[in-house]
């Protein structure tokens, strides 16, 4: 059996769900499927149970109106650490000269805490990968595929039907359909009119 991108999204949407829980002032996670494939340095590339928690303190600090990061996002101060911590992150004593506290890991708690979550993500992300791993020599990838990059770069503005958007990289894009969850519609890179004219 394999897992789609919308069940993956509503997997992680149920993870979510689970920390809101324990975190009520958690914001709702607006579009779970733009974790599918999102890439940074500082939160972490691999999506997993660890990375959903990070990004979890992000929100809590948008609640809260705290800011957890400078450098355009890349470094997360002691603001962002202190809140990890309340969330059940761990960190290294010293923080990374670029990325400062971003590192975080789970503690054992925690890990004891989310542990039927964690195993439940993990059995979809091992599907979802297993589905998106049988795709032929002739599916095109992408540049990021091509040059062994973890899809970074730079993201353009994806829209739904329904008036949603996300921000995206076109490669990842092309991966495999990115599915709104508001209305169940595959976002899209909308064509620039006149584009070419002139």
């Amino acid at each position: 059996m394999s897992t789609t991108p919308p069940v993956l999204a509503a997997e992680l949407a149920q993870a979510w769900a689970d920390i809101q829980r324990h975190h009520s002032e958690l914001p709702d996670l607006a579009a779970p499927e733009s974790l599918i494939g999102e890439s940074s340095s500082a939160c972490g590339h691999e999506l997993s149970f660890e990375r959903l928690l990070h990004e979890a303190v992000h929100g809590i600090a948008a609640a809260r109106g705290v800011r957890d990061t400078s450098r355009a996002g890349r470094y997360h101060n002691r603001r962002f650490l202190a809140i990890a911590e309340e969330l059940g992150l761990d960190h290294p004593e010293e923080p990374h000269p670029s990325s400062g506290f971003s590192l975080v890991t789970l503690t054992p708690e925690a890990k004891r805490r989310y542990r039927p979550t964690i195993e439940r993500l993990q059995c979809a992300l091992k599907a979802h990968t297993a589905a998106t791993a049988t795709d032929t020599a002739r599916s095109f990838r992408g540049p990021a595929a091509r040059h062994g990059s973890s899809g970074g770069g730079v993201r353009v503005k994806a829209v739904c039907d329904c008036g949603r958007n996300v921000r995206v990289v076109p490669s990842v894009l092309a991966q495999a359909p990115i599915m709104c969850g508001g209305c169940g519609k595959p976002f899209r890179i909308p064509e620039v009119v006149g584009a070419g004219v002139g």
